[in-house]
């Protein structure tokens, strides 16, 4: 599920991790009780870009920020020149985005949006995903061609419903998990219908791209 508004034309650029690197990262301790569901949904968000460039990496940067409380809302261009400025525009391994967001940020003025450490979320262990989601959107890395599938149909609005997936061990584009519950409750909190045939009390994840 995802909360975005976009023309039919999405563009990737998301390197896998080297293992090392997940492995030497350190790993995120849920919370001792998360709720049992949670959503934030910014008022504005945008393509930042990943419609005409591989920059999904720095995308889901802009994303996080608006998800923040008051929402940060940052530009198209700003996303770009940041994508640009760091030789990521098309094509970024996480870490590396995450890394450099922690001292240099989206700058605007005298003011610069940056980010903490980063930490590695077990995504297969459901408690602890969601614990993270809790304190901001979780940035992971996927295959799209699945995506893509759900995405359109749609056209590329919100409210598509991604279900039935296979493994794919292509990854190539980044995303986020912004939010959890059951496809009832969220498909009520992004104002869309649960399709025919697809359980509205299954546990499932908002997810942005």
């Amino acid at each position: 599920m995802s909360d975005q508004t976009a023309a039919p034309a999405h563009r990737r650029g998301a390197l896998p991790t080297p293992r090392h690197v997940l492995a030497a990262a350190r790993a995120f301790a849920p919370p001792v009780a998360a709720p049992l569901q949670f959503l934030t949904v910014p008022a504005q968000i945008s393509m930042w870009g990943n419609d005409v460039h591989g920059d999904c990496v720095t995308a889901e940067e802009a994303f996080a920020k608006a998800c923040h409380n008051p929402e940060i809302f940052i530009t198209d261009a700003e996303v770009i020149g940041w994508a640009t400025s760091h030789g990521v525009l098309e094509g970024a391994y996480l870490p590396d985005v995450l890394t450099w967001m922690q001292h240099d940020g989206f700058r605007r003025g005298s003011t610069v949006y940056d980010d903490g450490a980063y930490l590695a979320v077990d995504w297969t262990n459901a408690s602890a995903l969601r614990g993270a989601i809790t304190q901001g959107p979780v940035k992971i890395g996927v295959a799209a061609d699945q995506l893509d599938t759900a995405w359109l149909t749609t056209g590329g609005s919100n409210g598509w419903f991604g279900t039935g997936f296979q493994p794919d061990s292509n990854e190539d584009h980044c995303v986020s998990l912004f939010g959890y519950g059951t496809t009832g409750w969220l498909a009520s909190q992004l104002h869309v219908a649960v399709p025919a045939g697809v359980d509205p009390n299954a546990p499932a994840y908002a997810l942005f791209t």
